[in-house]
């Protein structure tokens, strides 16, 4: 290209940097050239998308005749508003999943060491879950790694 035409070397430049650019050679504004992974909070669809499926999920352990059966969950359910655990949980999933929202409540031992959570209630609990999810079609990968946060939370719940 001669330096006497100045139009055809930007033209020719402008053309070059477009095929490296859409052939995905060069990452654009210095961004990483691999794709990122949305987080789960948002894959799930954000905070209302979880606190639909949280009230859903609150809504089934309440009715729930295992649970119900055990008196310290009664006494915890008459004594906390249900308003304000559907508040909690959506928080707390929202903020374990990746989302801005910051769980300020107790820790899941300190919540749920007086509760005298037993292998059994803690399988009928997980079955709501799947429940709650199945009903609003939560896809398999993200249900997968919800049941993963959430058995990673087992320990300081169950008595052993």
């Amino acid at each position: 290209m001669s330096l006497q035409n100045p139009l055809r070397l930007t033209r020719g430049v402008a053309v070059a940097a477009l095929v490296l650019v859409a052939g995905g050679l060069v990452p654009l504004f210095g961004q990483d050239a691999t794709p990122k992974q949305n987080s789960l909070y948002d894959r799930l669809g954000g905070t209302y998308a979880i606190a639909t499926v949280v009230d859903d999920f609150i809504e089934r352990l309440y009715v729930n005749d295992i649970l119900n059966a055990n008196p310290a969950i009664k006494e915890a359910r008459d004594r906390v508003p249900k308003a304000g655990l559907k508040y909690r949980v959506t928080s707390l999933v929202c903020q374990v999943t990746g989302g801005p929202e910051k769980y300020t409540g107790r820790s899941m031992k300190d919540s749920h060491q007086h509760l005298n959570i037993t292998e059994r209630e803690w399988q009928a609990m997980t079955a709501d879950f799947k429940k709650s999810l199945d009903a609003f079609k939560v896809p398999a990968d993200e249900q997968k790694e919800l049941f993963a946060i959430v058995e990673s939370t087992k320990s300081d719940i169950v008595t052993r």
